[in-house]
């Protein structure tokens, strides 16, 4: 197989494994949510709008255990959960940002 080959496959399975974590809905607003910094999941839960509190839950653990997003507990009293990035989840950022620039330029927006 072709050098160039390899190397397209590879990309392709890093592209997949990417988008396996950021192709869910909601994840790239939560990540960008807590771009602004870490939050309570009450604070998550109102600057993504229209998400469940089943569906913010499963998310925040699918982002921590990618490494994205890390959960901090103060035992208080009373007791206080926030939410933050990672090292990686803030290196992500530009790359969000990027893409919504991308998106704003290139797809068409539809009315909902």
């Amino acid at each position: 197989m072709p050098e160039e080959e390899m190397e397209h496959g590879a990309c392709d399975a890093a592209v997949t494994l990417a988008f396996t974590v950021l192709g869910k809905r909601w994840n790239g607003m939560i990540l960008s949510s807590l771009g602004a910094g870490a939050t309570t999941f009450v604070g998550l839960r109102r600057a993504v709008t229209g998400i469940s509190d089943a569906v913010l839950s499963d998310r925040l653990a699918e982002l921590s255990e990618a490494g994205l997003v890390v959960r901090a507990v103060d035992p208080g009293p009373p007791v206080a959960v926030a939410y933050s990035l990672t090292d990686s989840g803030e290196r992500l950022l530009p790359i969000l940002d990027d893409l919504g620039r991308w998106a704003s330029s290139n797809l068409a927006v539809r009315a909902r």
